[in-house]
């Protein structure tokens, strides 16, 4: 992979990562079109430049993301712990199912990204869906979650792990459906991302180092994983502030008809005999 469809590939990772489009959907598909054989190190790859995109979150909501809750006067404990590191806390708590999940299944999950049918059909799938769920949510009301609802939305980001339907949408419409409004669900989707995107990335590159000659593949790229980082980083910034001010104001069924519009072509192209499967 040359530094051409280094950027490429990261300029998609960074403009759809926050989207609810499907960044690893997007991936792979624009691998396939570069014609970016898929190896471990791409596969990884695609993983690892994630770490950029985490950046651009922490780099936006440095104040909240950092801060800790005052501790009322009297309060000691357990319970004083659990006013103080609140936000992280429920972070954890929604990262547990999808942590769980992908330590068990991450080969079939692997197997999946190579599948560009997969792919097609939930972008198709989820974009029906998102045409209607402003329409069953609503805008909701609740700015703050409690407990139970990060479990509910760690639990929707599990049905992320399917190439094509979106971390985000899945985790933001899982905010929705706890009575969030679209701009709270957003904003904690983004938070969610850092702790579930690092952890993938961690793991994705401790497989190569484990292996000695990934871990000398790993090497000779270190180039290019810095440039897609860096690429992802810079585009990941434009994005996030660009989607939290359309979806705050007019939801997603624009983005459900990108997804059915992509999906369905990709579709169309496959039953034509048009060969998209990755090498």
């Amino acid at each position: 992979m040359g530094i051409f469809e280094t950027i490429i590939i990261a300029i998609v990772e960074g403009l759809t990562e926050f989207l609810p489009v499907s960044s690893t959907g997007h991936m792979i598909i624009a691998q396939n079109v570069l014609g970016v054989e898929s190896t471990d190190f791409v596969k990884a790859f695609t993983f690892i430049i994630q770490f950029g995109a985490i950046l651009s979150v922490i780099c936006l909501y440095w104040k909240r993301f950092f801060r800790l809750n005052k501790v009322p006067s009297g309060v000691s404990g357990k319970k004083a712990f659990l006013i103080k590191y609140e936000f992280y806390w429920k972070l954890l708590v929604a990262f547990i199912p999808a942590a769980v999940l992908g330590l068990l299944f991450s080969d079939a999950i692997d197997a999946m990204l190579e599948r560009v049918e997969v792919v097609a059909v939930t972008l198709v799938i989820g974009g029906v869906f998102m045409l209607f769920c402003d329409r069953i949510f609503g805008n909701g009301e609740k700015t703050v979650m409690t407990d139970k609802n990060a479990f509910m939305v760690g639990l929707y980001q599990c049905i992320s792990m399917i190439p094509g339907v979106s971390r985000s949408m899945a985790t933001i419409v899982g905010g929705m459906s706890q009575g969030l409004t679209r701009k709270a669900a957003a904003e904690f989707s983004f938070f969610l991302a850092v702790p579930t995107m690092l952890a993938a990335t961690a793991y994705k590159l401790l497989k190569l180092i484990i292996d000695p000659v990934q871990r000398t593949i790993l090497a000779d790229n270190m180039g290019i994983l810095i440039l897609g980082n860096a690429v992802a980083f810079a585009v990941a910034l434009l994005a996030i502030k660009f989607f939290i001010g359309f979806v705050s104001k007019y939801g997603f069924k624009a983005f459900g008809w990108y997804r059915i519009i992509v999906g369905g072509a990709i579709i169309v192209m496959m039953l034509c005999g048009v060969n998209l499967q990755i090498a």
